[in-house]
């Protein structure tokens, strides 16, 4: 049975195939179309999974969006009336599209399939969000009973479910309605620190450890009630969603001193302060949550999805300090991944079919589950654009490029298929050596044309992590933060603490002092970001890092995502190459092929002010 899952029309739109319950293909939609977060209905998407899993035009036995808009449109329409007049702005923005497009999704949806080339679906299905965020976090997991955990902005009414699953049925008990959202909070404060709600909560993440939480208790005081549950109400005076066009209003604005800043402007200490407060808020928050959540189900394991699941250094502090023996979280665990939540509520819940658990393995095949072009493909490409390559053998490659990396070379790998979620796990990475006390400063500066202060995370040999880490298990989606080993630390010089002032030179200044010897993903509180590697998921990028080991005696590396900010991380071999001729980067895996920057033809954009068809996240 063909089963594709949909999630579109709001913020990383995506398309999932499960046949018989396995995950066939997951991709984004806007990996295909080049436009980050892209909420257009998922074409490209479905043509891409509907291809990889053979499946024929009139072959797909069910359809299943992520979300029930009608549910999702008395809740606006509430709000507005709830708010009037004061709502007349957001209500002439938002009825006109909802009138015109949202109210029509399954029209449209049938539609849109079959100008995909699927034909006509044998149903058509719609799950409640935090249903198919739950369904996501427990289904593909490997465990036959867990706690689930869902907290993001909101779906329908529901902004934070507590449930739990067993077998293939998944009962969801509790739950915190709109407005009142840990999600919604988190955003509001990366807005007021000048950041793109929806794309730059995890700068604000990254920023936090270079404050102090000097306004925590402010937050405590006056935006959020917490209850010693993890349940909270949110002071809607301060907040402008409900009936303005900002997150925060400007009662907010003088509880903090002063106006938000403005994007792109420099950083001042209360950025940095106000990132450090919220982020030990959230955390308060989650882990009160996680206790009260092993505590009513009485469950050893705990699954996590929804956009705060992927706040890494709460998943860290819910592993070293909570309750839960396992704690297991989907790596897509945003919009995109409700796509495949939905498919699997579907299959397992309510088709009644049976699920499959060994408490040891996932579902997820290393999140390993977008396109692959074959080495014929490439090479065809490579040929039609008469580019300079080697072609290398398995075995000669992940060899060279170990030794490129031991030269302090940048690579980017773009090999096998594409991972699903916002994580490059080594198939379309851009990777470095962690050893270096320049690397994180070149690849922020040079090559991803970012921020300097963002951290970079190791990619580390499994049968290697408890050597460089402070955790005793396997972290292969990037989603665990965990402390770098106290005797591979150091503490940096007085002198440079003395220069340590606020401004944004500073922070390359901070950013680049030495605290581990692997200084390249040690972040500012001695703290990494880690995905381990494993021979089984992902076996050519597992022997690179063993021929590095081999070369060097450390089992880790450095690895970003595939891409400059703003733009998608790269899809084809064509997007690869451009990322590759953009930036600094000296050399370019595409499959067994090597590109050296050196050899490659005069470069024409074809955008000469490429960087501008990125939006600043």
């Amino acid at each position: 049975m063909n089963i594709l899952g949909i999630s579109a029309y709001y913020h990383d739109s995506a398309a999932c195939l499960i046949n018989d319950g396995k995950i066939i293909a997951a991709a984004q939609e806007e990996r295909f179309t080049r436009k980050k977060h892209d909420s257009s209905f998922p074409h490209h998407a479905v043509r891409y999974c509907l291809a990889e899993g053979g499946v024929g035009k009139n072959q797909l036995d069910a359809v299943i969006f992520y979300d029930k808009p009608l549910t999702k449109f008395s809740r606006i329409m509430k709000t507005f009336f709830g708010t009037a007049p004061r709502g007349l702005a957001p209500f002439l923005q938002a009825v006109p599209l909802w009138l015109k497009e949202k109210l029509w999704i399954p029209a449209d949806i049938e539609s849109s399939l079959v100008k995909a080339g699927a034909g006509k679906a044998g149903q058509l299905y719609f799950c409640e969000h935090h249903e198919s965020h739950a369904a996501s976090a427990f289904f593909p997991s490997p465990f036959s009973s867990a706690a689930v955990l869902t907290t993001d902005g909101v779906g329908e009414w529901t902004t934070t479910s507590l449930g739990v699953g067993q077998g293939n049925t998944l009962d969801l008990l509790e739950e915190i309605h709109f407005p009142h959202s840990l999600g919604l909070l988190y955003s509001a404060l990366t807005y007021f620190t000048g950041f793109r709600v929806n794309s730059g909560e995890y700068k604000l993440m990254g920023l936090a450890p270079y404050g102090e939480p000097v306004y925590a208790d402010l937050i405590r005081d006056n935006l959020i009630d917490i209850r010693e549950d993890g349940s909270f109400r949110l002071n809607m005076e301060y907040f402008g969603y409900l009936d303005g066009l900002t997150m925060t209003n400007d009662k907010f604005a003088d509880l903090f001193g002063g106006p938000a800043r403005q994007p792109e402007s420099p950083m001042t200490r209360r950025e940095m302060d106000i990132a450090r407060s919220i982020q030990l808020v959230t955390e308060e928050i989650v882990l009160k949550q996680v206790n009260y959540a092993h505590q009513v189900t009485g469950q050893k394991n705990l699954c996590l999805a929804g956009g705060v699941a992927l706040n890494c250094v709460a998943n860290g502090r819910i592993l070293r300090e909570g309750p839960f023996e396992n704690i297991w979280i989907q790596p897509a665990a945003g919009d995109a991944g409700g796509a495949l939540g939905a498919a699997m509520h579907l299959w397992y819940q309510a088709l009644d079919n049976p699920r499959p658990a060994d408490e040891k393995n996932d579902m997820m095949f290393g999140a390993y589950l977008g396109p692959e072009y074959s080495n014929d493909e490439i090479q065809e490409w490579l040929d039609h654009h008469q580019l300079p390559y080697v072609k290398l053998g398995t075995g000669s490659l992940e060899q060279r490029v170990a030794e490129l990396l031991d030269q302090q070379k940048v690579v980017g790998m773009f090999q096998g298929r594409m991972e699903f979620g916002p994580r490059a796990l080594g198939n379309r990475s851009i990777i470095g050596d962690a050893r270096s006390t320049e690397m994180q400063s070149v690849l922020n500066l040079k090559i991803k044309y970012r921020e300097s202060f963002r951290p970079f995370a190791p990619s580390c040999l499994e049968e290697r992590i408890s050597d460089f880490f402070d955790i005793d298990r396997p972290s292969p989606y990037m989603l665990l933060v965990a402390q770098v080993q106290p005797s591979r630390c150091q503490k940096p010089t007085p002198a440079v603490i003395e220069n340590n002032d606020n401004d944004d030179e500073d922070l390359i200044t901070t950013v680049n002092e030495v605290r581990s010897d692997i200084p390249a993903i040690t972040h500012v509180d001695y703290s990494a970001r880690i995905q381990s590697v494993s021979a089984q998921t992902n076996p050519r990028y597992h022997r690179i890092i063993s021929e590095f080991e081999k070369r060097t005696g450390y089992g880790i590396i450095i690895n970003t995502s595939f891409n400059v900010r703003g733009e998608p991380i790269v899809c084809t071999p064509e997007d690869a190459y451009h990322c590759f001729r953009r930036t600094e980067m000296d050399f370019l895996v595409l499959g067994d092929y090597l590109l050296d920057k050196t050899q490659q033809p005069v470069w024409q954009d074809r955008c000469e002010q490429w960087q501008k068809e990125f939006p600043l996240d």
